[in-house]
């Protein structure tokens, strides 16, 4: 078939409603000219495509996408077609449906966004499920991990740079007294904290802690908390600390040893392709010694591996 490669600057939205249509039309979807277009442009010319292909058309081009594709590519370009709230806002409604119930993804994309992101993706998720988020988690998750979640969506977080040193020195001895010191755990003690402060605060917690008790805040938690509470809390953490470096190791394991994670290795490049690919690719790099690129292109295959891998850029 034959290669329609798109510069991705000199085209319209209405050329590019037109191409799609073309790529469609005929015997057989021409793939390659649909992952050519929709793989290298943002959210906002993806949004003017759709626009322009339902005025020209009369016709969805997200439904006609789920005609024409299928399988992992197809999941991984319809999640594509949103803006990256609208992604999150899908994403954690999936994750929390009745028939295919995730709750590490809802707590994966819950717990590494930023207050903004959480506030648009309550937004979306209200508007396109007519539900509040905090039903559905007070419906599926349980414990000491709902408590987290439901205090992690409610509260309004700062987003600046500045700490305060005094009450940083306070929470890491909180923390301490709540954890390691004690028999047992004050668990309201690590939901309050890890739910009430920024990431910048949260960082510098986890320094402190370090330079006071000679032990990462990181080991702390997997010793005195254990399942999605956990990972709800790391994920937190290493988010404050860095999230590029988060989501290396969550690459990492979704390719690691036999088979891969599709769904995992999906929702992450798709939904970091916009806010911080570029410090994902360095940290995963660093870290195994191998372009994230050869790791998806030795894990996937077709049309998908070829989307992917669009969607990375170049390796270097």
């Amino acid at each position: 078939m034959a290669t329609l490669s798109i510069p991705p600057v000199l085209t319209t939205p209405r050329d590019d409603a037109m191409h799609l249509y073309k790529a469609f039309k005929g015997f057989g979807c021409d793939k390659v000219a649909v992952i050519n277009i929709l793989a290298h442009r943002d959210a906002t010319q993806r949004a003017l495509i759709q626009q322009e292909y339902r005025t020209m058309y009369s016709e969805d081009l997200t439904k006609r996408l789920v005609k024409e594709l299928s399988g992992k590519l197809e999941k991984a370009i319809l999640l594509w077609m949103y803006d990256p709230a609208g992604r999150d806002a899908t994403l954690v409604r999936q994750a929390l449906s009745a028939d295919s119930i995730d709750l590490r993804a809802a707590t994966e994309v819950i717990c590494s966004r930023t207050p903004s992101q959480i506030v648009h993706l309550k937004q979306l998720y209200h508007s396109m499920n007519g539900i509040y988020l905090e039903h559905d988690i007070e419906l599926h998750a349980s414990g000491d991990h709902k408590k987290l979640l439901l205090a992690y969506v409610t509260t309004m977080r700062y987003e600046g740079p500045e700490v305060d040193r005094a009450s940083v020195d306070h929470d890491a001895k909180a923390l301490y007294k709540a954890g390691e010191k004690k028999l047992g755990t004050d668990e309201k003690t690590f939901i309050r904290i890890f739910s009430e402060r920024s990431r910048a605060h949260l960082a510098a917690v986890s320094s402190a802690y370090h330079s006071m008790y000679s032990r990462k805040l990181k080991k702390a938690v997997k010793s005195e908390t254990s399942g999605l509470f956990e990972f709800a809390l790391l994920t937190i953490l290493q988010c404050a600390e860095n999230p590029a470096t988060y989501f290396a190791k969550e690459l990492h394991k979704a390719m690691k040893g036999l088979g891969t994670n599709d769904t995992t290795l999906i929702r992450i490049l798709v939904t970091r392709t916009e806010i911080d690919m570029q410090y994902i690719k360095a940290e995963y790099q660093k870290k195994h010694k191998k372009s994230l690129n050869d790791a998806v292109h030795s894990e996937t295959s077709g049309d998908y591996r070829a989307f992917l891998l669009s969607l990375l850029g170049p390796a270097h």
